[in-house]
């Protein structure tokens, strides 16, 4: 990826899960323009990284919940795999994770997306809708 992930570009990926703001596996993969495969294998391979609190795996209920309401999703109706949701601290680990270089060429993106979840959260916190 040659391009810096902007705020406006993340915005839309964030949702709320068990009321908790994240961004899904497949989002994350699409962001940084790698397969969801690889984003999954970055916390499988690293475990001790991503304690709970860091992911969300959904469950089968949900993931259609979001099926459902995500246009965008509609590929996931077709994985045998529930997505894993990944919270401001996940992302923030998936940031530091330098085992994977050639899988997370631009650091920079993932800080924003960490930024971007810390900004919607707060302002929804504060009731915003920016």
């Amino acid at each position: 990826m040659s391009e810096i992930i902007k705020y406006e570009d993340v915005r839309d990926s964030i949702i709320t899960i068990r009321g908790q703001q994240v961004i899904l596996d497949a989002d994350v993969a699409r962001l940084y323009g790698v397969e969801t495969k690889r984003v999954n294998e970055a916390v499988k391979n690293n475990p001790e990284k991503f304690p709970e609190g860091f992911l969300i795996q959904l469950n089968l209920s949900e993931k259609q919940e979001l099926i459902k309401n995500f246009d965008h999703l509609q590929s996931l109706k077709f994985s045998p795999v529930n997505p894993t949701a990944f919270t401001e601290s996940g992302l923030y680990m998936l940031a530091t994770d330098s085992q994977e270089p050639a899988c997370y060429p631009n650091h920079i993106s993932y800080y924003t997306c960490v930024c971007a979840t810390a900004r919607i959260g707060a302002n929804n916190a504060r009731g915003d809708q920016s």
